[in-house]
C-alpha cells in the first residue's frame, strides 16, 4: 500500500503512521533500526529503496528516503508512505523537499521527528556523498554511515575522500564488495603449509576503489611488500598472487564472475565469485552498528602499496 501526502509535514506524516498502524494493523513495531537513504530526487531512488527492502528482510527497519529536489523550487515537502507488499519487511518513508528544505540541515530536521525511539540510525549515501560522512546533519545523527565511493562521478577522489576523513562508524561498499575475496584468501592461508607471504601483487582496473582497499587490506595482515598494479583485461579486482617459498597462491577472476583458486600441490579450483549486488552489500553491512576497525586498518594500508605500471596480464584458466 502506498499512501501520498502531497505538500505535507513530519506531523502530519506521523499522524498517518499512527492511523494507519490503529486502522489496519499494517505496521509492526519490531524493527531493529532505522535507515536513513539520502539521495537526490531522480529515477535512482526506486533501486535504493528495492535494496533497502530486501536487505529489510533480514533486517526489519523504518526506510526513511531523503530525496533531495530542486534548490530553486518553492518550499514544499512531499511525503509518500509504503506498507505492506511495497515495502518488504519495513516501512517506508519517502520525503521530497523542495526549495530551504532540500538543504542538508533542513533533511535532518526532517528526519528526527520520525526516527524510532531507541533504536540504532544507519545513514546510506547510495550515490554522491559528503566529504566527510561523519559532519553531515544526518550523519551526524548515525551511529553508522554507510558510503559507495564506486557509484560517485569520480570514484578515487570519492575513495581518497574515505581515507582522508575516516571516523569510526564510517563504512564504505567498496569494502563489502571484498567479502568473497577476503575469505577465500584467509581460506587458501589457513591450510598447510603455514608459510609466510613475502610478496603480493594486487591487479584490478585503474578505477577500482575495492582494488585499492583489497591491496591495503593483505598490506596490513601480513605485513609483507605488496604492489597494486593496473589489470590488462577484466572488471573491479582481477587477480591476486601471494607469493610463498613453496610456491604462489593465486586468485583469478578475468570475467567478474567465476574465479580460479591456484595452489601448488592442488588442482585448481573453480569458486564463484559474481561481483555482489548492492542488495546484498547493505544487508552485510546492516550486521553490524559498531565500528569497523579493520575496514579502518584497510584504508590506512593503502599508504604502504607499492604502485605498478605495467599492465598484469590474467592467466588463463585451466582448459582455456
Amino acid at each position: 500500500m502506498i499512501v501520498d501526502l502531497p505538500s505535507s509535514n513530519t506531523s502530519a506524516v506521523n499522524r498517518k503512521l499512527v492511523e494507519m498502524r490503529a486502522s489496519g494493523g499494517a505496521l509492526t513495531m519490531s524493527r531493529v533500526l532505522t535507515l536513513v537513504i539520502v539521495t537526490e530526487d531522480g529515477s535512482g531512488i526506486e533501486d535504493s529503496i528495492a535494496a533497502a527492502n530486501s536487505a529489510s528482510h533480514e533486517h526489519p527497519c523504518r526506510i526513511i528516503v531523503l530525496a533531495r529536489g530542486q534548490r530553486r523550487a518553492a518550499p514544499r515537502l512531499d511525503a509518500q508512505i509504503r506498507v505492506g507488499g511495497d515495502a518488504g519487511a519495513s516501512e517506508v518513508i519517502v520525503l521530497r523537499g523542495y526549495g530551504p528544505l532540500a538543504s542538508d540541515d533542513a533533511g535532518a530536521g526532517m528526519v528526527v521527528p520520525l526516527l524510532l525511539p531507541d533504536a540504532p540510525i544507519v545513514a546510506w549515501w547510495p550515490e554522491e556523498a559528503p566529504a566527510v560522512p561523519s559532519d553531515d546533519p544526518v550523519g551526524k545523527l548515525a551511529t553508522r554511515r554507510i558510503t559507495d565511493a564506486l557509484s560517485a562521478k569520480n570514484p578515487l577522489k570519492a575513495f581518497e575522500q574515505r581515507r582522508a576523513h575516516y571516523v569510526a562508524g564510517d563504512t564504505d561498499l567498496t569494502w563489502t564488495r571484498l567479502t568473497p575475496w577476503r575469505a577465500l584468501l584467509a581460506t587458501a592461508l589457513d591450510a598447510p603449509p603455514f608459510e609466510p607471504v613475502t610478496n603480493v601483487v594486487v591487479a584490478g582496473e585503474a578505477v577500482s576503489p575495492s582494488t585499492e582497499l583489497l591491496a591495503g587490506w593483505l598490506a596490513v595482515r601480513l605485513d609483507c611488500k605488496v604492489k597494486r598494479s593496473p589489470a590488462a583485461s577484466g572488471p573491479g579486482v582481477v587477480s591476486v598472487r601471494l607469493e610463498r617459498r613453496s610456491g604462489p597462491v593465486e586468485l583469478v577472476r578475468p570475467d567478474g564472475k567465476v574465479g580460479t583458486l591456484r595452489q601448488p600441490g592442488q588442482p585448481d579450483r573453480l569458486v564463484a565469485l559474481a561481483r555482489r549486488e548492492v542488495r546484498d552489500c547493505l544487508a552485510e553491512e546492516l550486521r553490524r552498528l559498531d565500528a569497523d576497525e579493520i575496514y579502518g586498518a584497510a584504508l590506512d594500508g593503502v599508504g604502504r602499496v607499492a604502485r605498478g605500471r605495467t599492465p598484469v596480464s590474467v592467466p588463463a584458466l585451466a582448459g582455456a
